[in-house]
């Protein structure tokens, strides 16, 4: 019990530091108001539950040992972050009030796309694999079921993601008053696509060597 108490508190810092999720959480939920972000989370949880089923298997392996495999992912997962972040500059500038209010507004961004959005932010992210196959194995005992622990590690990474960003995305909504107005629109759309970009450049300089 205190090895999943530790565990825990390892989880809940890891998913509170802001990232490309947590970015896309912000985002959507300032943007977009808090069904649209939270579509977005699901997609994010989903992602992270396959990139540790991944970590667990052969192809994990494989990931973090070829140079190749590691690169072409990195390099489709940097390019993604770009071109959200683009894609956010590019976006319209409206008021907040009236893209979560409109129903016209709301039909243009389907929580589908929030919640792929969010599911290949996760997936495409080749750093995801080096954690798990690094954390697991220090929660893990060996005399006990592998799948199960397995399977209540996962699950509690993927159920803190959904509590923490859902946390995030009442606190964004507390202040998205304040930030509907074409002005503010526009800054939420600036700031989130600089910082998209910003990750993405940084995922395409960054190394298996700085796992």
């Amino acid at each position: 019990m205190e090895q999943y108490l530790l565990y825990l508190i390892m989880v809940i810092l890891t998913v509170s530091i802001p990232g490309p999720g947590v970015v896309l959480t912000l985002s959507n939920a300032l943007r977009h108001g808090i069904k649209p972000a939270l579509s977005g989370v699901i997609g994010i949880s989903l992602g992270i539950l396959i990139i540790s089923i991944v970590s667990a298997s052969s192809l994990g392996v494989l990931l973090t040992t070829s140079s190749i495999a590691f690169s072409i992912l990195k390099f489709i997962g940097a390019g993604y972050l770009i071109y959200l972040g683009i894609k956010l500059w590019r976006t319209p500038v409206i008021s907040l009030e009236g893209a979560v209010s409109t129903k016209t507004m709301l039909k243009e961004i389907p929580y589908w796309r929030s919640f792929k959005e969010g599911f290949f932010v996760s997936l495409l992210n080749p750093k995801a694999i080096f954690f798990f196959m690094a954390l697991f194995p220090q929660f893990i005992n060996h005399k006990q079921s592998y799948l199960f622990q397995f399977t209540y590690l996962t699950l509690t990474f993927c159920f803190v993601i959904i509590v923490v960003h859902t946390i995030y995305i009442l606190g964004a909504n507390s202040i998205k008053s304040s930030l509907s107005s074409p002005r503010g629109y526009k800054i939420v759309n600036r700031t989130s696509g600089s910082v998209f970009v910003l990750f993405g450049l940084g995922l395409a300089i960054s190394s298996q060597s700085n796992r």
